[in-house]
């Protein structure tokens, strides 16, 4: 599959719930904000960046989890001025650098299919790798303090390595995550299963919420599925047992600085895949 980096910035659009453009792009355009890779975590799995708590300091990530996760029925005042504010972040423009993308570690899964012999692991757990799409990598080398363990080492293994993390797939962005509550979490189960960032190992059932982050490129006019490809620190997920879903918990009444703490150190993302419909 061949894109270019506008489709790209498409693609992550379509997924995050605004508008990204390259850096390169964005020259003549007043209020863009700067998007790194390492807030691309809070955007994508909170829906706010932290720059949002200090221009709107009232308004609280925990206002837009409680819908994204509690639901619409507990909604507060505080909740519908988040939605709106959320609303508005949507129109704003994110910028990336035009290094966002790591060519170098891309991989075409578009037409290759599991065989037995193809089995492997990423920090300790099974490694369902994605058949049938194209894995567009994010330059996350050395952008974290911790180093780069939790990616493990380059090439095709069967096995794990020491400080690697496991992979996980997450097929809903800013509005879609609203779509596992309501698809997979209701009352009961949310109760059961707890707050906070759901993700699964399983590309096909990632997929199936795929399903709406779908998009038509302006610039191609073809239409793509789009997940997002991230590692999963094993000390901080729990695993829902009898289901396909890992859990990094929020708890009820966690701070919004806390959260972001919380998320950030639990989940990284590291590659787009795409698929064309």
């Amino acid at each position: 599959m061949e894109v270019d980096k506008y489709i790209l910035t498409e693609a992550l659009s379509a997924i995050l719930g605004v508008t990204v453009k390259l850096e390169s792009n964005c020259k003549s355009l007043d209020e863009v904000t700067p998007l790194h890779i390492t807030g691309l975590t809070t955007l994508a799995f909170l829906g706010y960046e932290e720059f949002a708590l200090v221009v709107q300091p009232v308004l609280h990530l925990t206002s837009l989890l409680t819908r994204l996760f509690v639901g619409e029925e507990q909604k507060s005042q505080e909740t519908r001025t988040s939605e709106s504010a959320s609303s508005s972040l949507r129109k704003k423009i994110f910028s990336i650098p035009d290094d966002f993308f790591d060519p170098k570690f891309d991989f075409d899964f578009t037409n290759m299919s599991e065989s037995k012999s193809d089995k492997c692991a990423r920090g300790g757990e099974p490694y369902k790798r994605p058949y049938g799409w194209m894995r567009f990598a994010l330059k996350v080398r050395n952008k974290y303090p911790d180093g780069n363990a939790w990616l493990g080492t380059d090439g095709w293994r069967s096995r794990s390595v020491p400080g690697e993390w496991p992979v996980s797939y997450h097929g809903t962005g800013l509005q879609g995550a609203e779509g596992i509550v309501q698809s997979h979490f209701k009352a009961g189960d949310r109760r059961a299963y707890g707050r906070g960032i759901y993700s699964t190992p399983d590309i096909s059932v990632a997929e199936a919420y795929a399903t709406s982050k779908k998009f038509t490129s302006q610039k191609n006019g073809k239409t793509y599925k789009v997940i997002m490809q991230s590692r999963v620190n094993p000390q901080k997920r729990k695993i829902i047992k009898g289901k396909n879903y890992w859990l990094v918990p929020i708890p009820e009444g966690t701070s919004a600085e806390k959260e972001k703490e919380i998320v950030e150190s639990s989940i990284r993302p590291y590659g787009l895949l795409l698929k064309e419909v």
